[in-house]
């Protein structure tokens, strides 16, 4: 079963110093943060603070192939997590097809923002994200699952491009 999602937001992990996009299901309290590289960190700040640049990015070139090839984009899904690396799945439709692409979620995120189309999760991954083994590991997932859900506004505007 897929939960809708939302982006929620983009930050530093205070940890590791990397940019997380925070995905909140838009029906509850689940919360899926997504651990993604910096350019791809910046494809989704762009689109997020509406910045426009002189020339097209990667994901507005994407953007405008499609449409110029009247093929809708009608919702991504990150559909697995194996070995601590999501994927995720950008489903298109074009003269009535259905085809679906496989993706790393942070493009199928940046392609969903800038074509404002839906973002799901599987529920076996928003369930399989909080499964942790050993004690000290559950500790700190734990921690980070409490300061996720505490989230306001104002920590959600600490990444920088």
């Amino acid at each position: 079963m897929e939960v809708e999602m939302k982006i929620r937001g983009l930050m530093m992990d205070p940890v590791t110093n990397m940019p997380i996009v925070i995905l909140k299901d838009i029906n509850g309290n689940a919360v899926l943060p997504i651990w993604v590289g910096v350019y791809e960190a910046n494809a989704i700040a762009l689109e997020i603070e509406k910045v426009t640049t002189p020339r097209p990015m990667t994901h507005d070139l994407i953007k405008n192939l499609l449409l110029g090839l009247h093929t809708s984009v009608r919702k991504v899904v990150v559909n697995d997590l194996r070995d601590d690396t999501f994927y995720a799945l950008i489903w298109l439709e074009q003269d009535g097809q259905t085809i679906s692409i496989d993706s790393r979620p942070s493009d199928a995120l940046a392609l969903a923002l800038r074509l404002d189309c839906p973002i799901y999760v599987e529920e076996d991954v928003l369930k399989s994200s909080k499964v942790v083994n050993s004690t000290s590991e559950k500790a700190t997932s734990e921690e980070l699952r409490k300061w996720l859900e505490n989230l306001n506004d104002e920590d959600m505007g600490r990444y920088k491009m």
